[in-house]
């Protein structure tokens, strides 16, 4: 993140029932503790289980004045309609990270694919794939500290945090490089 620019506009896609709504509001908690502003919104298909499912999250230093995503500086797509559908930023240079467990690979930058499916069910817990994909996209972005993530996480989980905690750094540690340079996207394309 540039610190002259720390508005951060992320978009979480997937499934219903993949955790997306619970890993943005858990995103929105670690920017609050790093005394941050944030505004969190989603959208859910009819179908909550099986159903495109979308969450949008503004973070900033500042006040926020228009509270809808204009144009995202990272896109989380967790299924393969997800992908499909917001690969049209990828052409406009922003970053997609995707899990490749449940999608076509595809091989050219700025999308990123992780196996988060199958990682989550080798380290146990498939369900908590939410968790270690924002674990991922705090380490590779720098939106959010990975203790402040974890810090939320044990205010909503307290002593049964352990695992999802474990989960989090997991997902930071599929991500070795340093943090990315996100460049804030212009909506007037």
């Amino acid at each position: 993140m540039k610190p002259s620019n720390d508005h951060r506009e992320l978009l979480l896609a997937g499934s219903g029932g993949q955790g997306l709504i619970l890993a943005a509001v858990l995103l929105a908690e670690a920017a609050i503790l790093e005394d941050k502003r944030v505004v969190q919104t989603q959208s859910y298909g009819i179908a909550t289980r099986g159903g495109l499912s979308t969450a949008e999250l503004i973070i900033d230093s500042r006040e926020i004045l228009f509270q809808q995503i204009e144009c995202p500086d990272v896109v989380l797509a967790l299924t393969d309609e997800a992908l499909k559908r917001y690969e049209i930023w990828a052409k406009r240079g922003v970053p997609i990270y995707y899990d490749t467990t449940l999608t076509e690979l595809r091989p050219d930058p700025p999308c990123f694919g992780y196996p988060f499916t199958k990682v989550a069910g080798e380290l146990g817990n498939e369900r908590s794939v939410n968790l270690l994909a924002i674990g991922l996209l705090a380490a590779r972005t720098g939106v959010v500290h990975i203790e402040s993530l974890k810090a939320a996480i044990r205010n909503r989980w307290g002593k049964r945090s352990a695992a999802n905690e474990r989960m989090v750094e997991a997902g930071a540690d599929l991500a070795p490089d340093p943090p990315m340079d996100i460049t804030p996207c212009s909506s007037n394309f």
